[in-house]
């Protein structure tokens, strides 16, 4: 259970943030909107790939080859 709470409070931080680079740049501070992205991004390569990486491969044996 703790881990659900855990991905949806990680999945919902992580909208609201994309969601405020956006509002950045539609507020017209580029800036601001290219360090957010920037750093997203990072943050998936550093702690996300992986997981995502394995996860996509579990579902893959799971379903069989077809």
């Amino acid at each position: 259970m703790s881990d659900w709470i855990f991905a949806f409070f990680h999945l919902f931080l992580l909208l609201g943030i994309a969601i405020y680079a956006f509002y950045s740049l539609f507020q017209g501070n580029v800036l601001r909107f290219a360090i957010i992205v920037v750093l997203l991004t990072g943050y998936y390569f550093i702690v996300l790939h992986k997981a995502v990486k394995k996860e996509i491969e579990r579902k893959k044996k799971k379903n069989g080859p077809f």
